[in-house]
């Protein structure tokens, strides 16, 4: 019996644990800015046709299209298309876009005057608040395009 009397000590030992434990709170308030994206229109010409005559007014046969460019916008040469054996089939297609100018006097702030534009308001602050007090979180809402969040956080770790 003696020999066991060690063992049996260490059978009944208390078990140790660290604790840890923490709780935090916060409010994060957020007024949206004033956006603009821009998406440029971009040149472009096709043709296609079969039975026809083409001509630019001065070139028999010319396809015309796109020349050089000034501020983003490319010279158009059109045509003139014409049956070219009268009664018999004959199909065209001509299809042109003239892109957006790209501006070369904007400041600060403008936008240029692109084909494709989405802009959205800023956000008005209005009444939005927060407010931590002992844990206890209070947001208020405030105008268009504010975001008020409160957040409370209690966690425990056993090791």
């Amino acid at each position: 019996m003696k020999r066991l009397l060690p063992f049996i000590f260490l059978l009944s030992a208390p078990a140790y644990a660290d604790i840890t434990s923490s709780i935090t709170s916060s409010v994060k308030l957020e007024v949206a800015a004033p956006g603009t994206t821009a998406d440029r229109i971009g040149n472009s010409y096709s043709v296609s046709g079969t039975g026809v005559n083409t001509t630019d007014g001065t070139t028999a046969g010319s396809l015309g299209g796109l020349g050089a460019a000034t501020n983003g916008v490319n010279a158009y040469t059109p045509i003139t298309a014409s049956q070219l054996t009268d009664g018999e089939s004959f199909s065209y297609t001509v299809s042109h876009t003239t892109g957006d100018t790209i501006s070369t006097s904007l400041t600060t702030g403008e936008v240029s005057p692109f084909g494709d534009l989405t802009s959205t308001s800023g956000g008005t602050a209005g009444t939005l608040a927060g407010t931590v007090d002992n844990h206890v979180v209070q947001v208020t809402a405030g105008g268009s395009g504010t975001t008020a969040t409160g957040q409370y956080v209690t966690s425990v770790t056993v090791d």
